[in-house]
């Protein structure tokens, strides 16, 4: 039996997929791996039957991902799997500040009880709230993953002349892209020629505050900037500053702080963007997914601290599951174990990402005691076990 613990209340589309041989609870006390959406974990206590953490949805910044690396736990997430969520909020977003429609509904509540007198008002008032249509505007969508590539074509389908810009654009999301995208060469071809930039990247040290006072001044005048991805993407005070001198048109941002709030040109939406029930049954399901084929099956895929490792079941065979440090020369003790033992390799799979690999073997016995004794004394080896 199988011992899930839950931090958050998880979609019953995801723990349904789990099945009978999982118990399931938020009391759980030695977890084989843990389902969470938002709860913090930077505190918490590892158990050491720990082996996995799915996080349903994208982001991990609520998980130690270099603690669980370093302890031989593998962190999962879904990206994409909030994608559409995503992608429907951003388009709101483009709508809303470009026809100033949030503005003018708070206006029309001020004609409330002016009775017959509110169609002549809302005839006169209503050219304070003019503004442009999207179509034929210029998109620039920086980021082109799972997200960045639906706005992207759903920024096509609107009328829209999209730019997209993604140094490291995979090639599963290459080929979802429409054909009408135009691939810019630079940040600067999107700065200089966008008037709505919506950006789709992960918060890194190279990312923070890329959208800066340096970056505004390279826009079109009444450029509007939206950012449905991480708040620290953003400088606050530049953006503001920018609104102030009419150079940014409206700033519209799925990550309110106390900064921003209540500023004039800003829309500043409570973290909405995957919060559709849909949403949060795809990411659960897909978490659930994927603990139980690395519980029953040891593949990995879309972990964020070790390397995707897929290897179907040799039948018969016992199959070893080794969390190793990433050096030269690793892998030769380890078949040379089984060998020792007496063992054939059937079939085997071993990747690396960064200082860690993770590596599958599927011996030739139903049991291999003596094998997994020995691979178990490379000093290079974090975590081993048997499935």
């Amino acid at each position: 039996m199988y011992q899930i613990k839950t931090l958050n209340k998880i979609a019953p589309a995801g723990l349904n997929v789990l099945g009978a041989d999982y118990h399931v609870a938020d009391t759980v006390e030695n977890p084989d791996a843990i389902l969470v959406r938002s709860a913090s974990m930077h505190d918490m206590e590892l158990p050491a039957s720990l082996k996995a953490i799915a996080r349903a949805g994208a982001g991990v910044n609520n998980i130690p991902v270099d603690k669980c690396a370093e302890a031989g736990i593998v962190v999962f997430n879904t990206p994409g799997a909030n994608a559409n969520a995503v992608k429907e909020l951003v388009i709101a977003g483009m709508l809303i500040s470009s026809r100033r429609v949030i503005p003018a509904i708070e206006w029309a509540k001020t004609l409330s009880g002016k009775g017959d007198e509110v169609g002549k008002l809302v005839e006169k008032g209503k050219s304070a709230f003019v503004g442009p249509e999207i179509s034929h505007k210029r998109l620039g969508v920086i980021g082109l993953g799972a997200i960045g590539v639906l706005v992207a074509n759903a920024a096509v389908s609107l009328g829209m002349e999209v730019y997209g810009y993604d140094p490291y654009l995979s090639v599963d999301a290459a080929w979802g892209l429409s054909s009408e995208i135009i691939h810019a060469k630079s940040l600067s071809e999107i700065y200089q020629n966008c008037d709505y930039i919506t950006l789709h990247v992960p918060l890194t040290p190279d990312t923070k505050n890329c959208i800066n006072a340096e970056a505004i001044a390279s826009m079109k005048q009444d450029v509007r900037i939206l950012n449905f991805a991480r708040g620290g993407l953003v400088d606050e005070d530049a953006v503001l500053k920018a609104l102030e001198e009419k150079k940014v048109a409206a700033y519209v941002t799925d990550f309110p702080s106390d900064k921003v709030i209540g500023k004039e040109g800003v829309i500043a939406i409570p973290h909405l963007g995957a919060s559709t029930p849909e949403s949060e049954e795809n990411c659960a399901y897909m978490a659930a997914r994927q603990v139980k084929d690395f519980l029953e099956n040891g593949n990995i895929k879309n972990s964020v601290n070790f390397p995707n490792v897929d290897m179907p079941r040799t039948p018969g065979c016992c199959r070893i599951c080794i969390i190793h440090r990433n050096l030269p020369k690793v892998l030769s003790p380890m078949t040379d174990a089984i060998s020792q033992a007496g063992f054939n390799i059937e079939n085997m799979h071993s990747k690396s990402k960064k200082d860690y690999a993770y590596t599958i073997l599927d011996i030739s016995a139903a049991a291999c005691d003596k094998a997994i004794e020995n691979i178990r004394s490379i000093d290079a080896v974090i975590r081993l076990w048997v499935i």
